[in-house]
């Protein structure tokens, strides 16, 4: 799961004592940002600076333990690295753990970290967090500094904490946002069920979990969601061709293919991508005009074993569309009665993770009391 291991430290001495996982996307002072790719390290300087997401953990005294591995330059979901190895997902280790954030997943889900932090683009901490049984948190796009951030897609790139646990998640949000705080909930909570296509154990799960928060849960459907899935993929790759594109043809990279298929959007396609945000936010505001929050599941199948190959296209259905709208989500465990959870995703308004992390952790009580 590690890239660069910095050690246990002592973590007492001076400071919080929180153990912080840096996904090696990230820049950390002193250390080459290598993307999981050997043709983005080769020849790549030490960074000079730590990205500017870290400063909060820093003042706060946190302790970086390493780098963690990921999906190759944050492109892709199954977490598979034919470079840097595949973390194990600590649930089923022959399952794969999820991307691209997967050693962030690992490292919080194993205890080595107690914080992790990952970027999101299509679902990239969401979707390790649900492979793994964790808690991640997508930001809303914006609110915390990419400074520093080796980019994927920018119009859609997030950084967002993984923990074990809803605490944890909030400590996440807190080393990332000074000053951050839990909304406190006076009301109620209305919950918009969405209902895209989904194994039934997992749309079991998700139903279970909500009714044993005690949301009142609305049934809704929103017309442009498989739109927005689609707009947001054509985006993401057009925009990583123009960060990676100089990548394709060296040696050392895997995800070339993918990253050349970017240069195959054109004008209109871009368009289509800018008539179906319009519409798609369009649906989500006038649907947050009812409900306090969406609920649909993180992914629509439970994780996928690792030898069944690399086509995980499925994986990102549930996530993309979050983040063509830029809108927060958070995705923690909803037992199935299994061995491995299904994932709830809960998305809110811009600018709402208060509201999610008090949310979810109504989720987590209720399903740990029920378990």
């Amino acid at each position: 799961m590690w890239i660069t291991r910095f050690g246990a430290g002592d973590c007492a001495a001076g400071g919080t004592g929180v153990r912080i996982a840096v996904k090696d996307n990230i820049d950390v002072a002193g250390v080459v940002t290598t993307c999981a790719c050997p043709a983005h390290a080769e020849g790549r300087a030490a960074a000079e600076a730590d990205a500017g997401c870290l400063s909060g953990a820093r003042a706060a005294g946190a302790f970086v333990v390493g780098k963690t591995n990921l999906h190759e330059l944050a492109y892709g979901t199954s977490g598979v690295n034919p470079f840097f190895g595949t973390p194990t997902n600590p649930l089923d280790g022959r399952r794969i753990p999820g991307g691209s954030s997967s050693g962030s997943a690992v490292a919080v889900a194993t205890g080595q970290a107690d914080v992790a932090l990952g970027t999101d683009t299509g679902g990239s901490v969401r979707i390790p967090a649900a492979c793994c049984g964790v808690v991640g948190l997508k930001t809303t796009h914006g609110r915390i500094p990419l400074a520093g951030v080796w980019p994927l897609a920018t119009s859609l790139d997030t950084v967002g904490p993984l923990a074990r646990d809803v605490d944890g998640a909030l400590l996440g949000m807190q080393l990332l946002e000074p000053g951050f705080v839990e909304a406190e909930l006076d009301e109620r909570l209305v919950v918009g069920r969405l209902r895209p296509e989904s194994e039934a154990a997992v749309d079991a799960a998700v139903d279970a979990a909500l009714v044993a928060a005690g949301f009142e849960v609305r049934e809704m459907s929103l017309p442009s969601f498989s739109a927005a899935r689609e707009a947001g993929g054509t985006l993401l790759g057009y925009e990583s061709w123009l960060v990676n594109g100089h990548l394709v043809g060296k040696e050392g990279i895997s995800v070339a293919e993918r990253i050349a298929g970017g240069a195959d959007v054109s004008i209109d396609d871009l368009a289509t991508v800018g008539d179906t945000a319009v519409r798609w936010l369009a649906e989500l505001d006038e649907a947050f005009e009812t409900v306090d929050l969406l609920a649909l599941p993180t992914l629509p199948i439970l994780p996928p074993y690792v030898a069944e190959g690399l086509d995980t296209e499925p994986l990102g259905r549930h996530t993309m569309p979050v983040n063509l709208a830029g809108l927060p989500a958070i995705a923690l465990p909803a037992p199935t009665g299994g061995v491995l959870p299904a994932s709830l995703q809960l998305v809110a308004p811009a600018y709402a993770e208060d509201l999610l992390i008090a949310a979810a952790r109504l989720v987590e009580r209720a399903v740990a009391d029920r378990s």
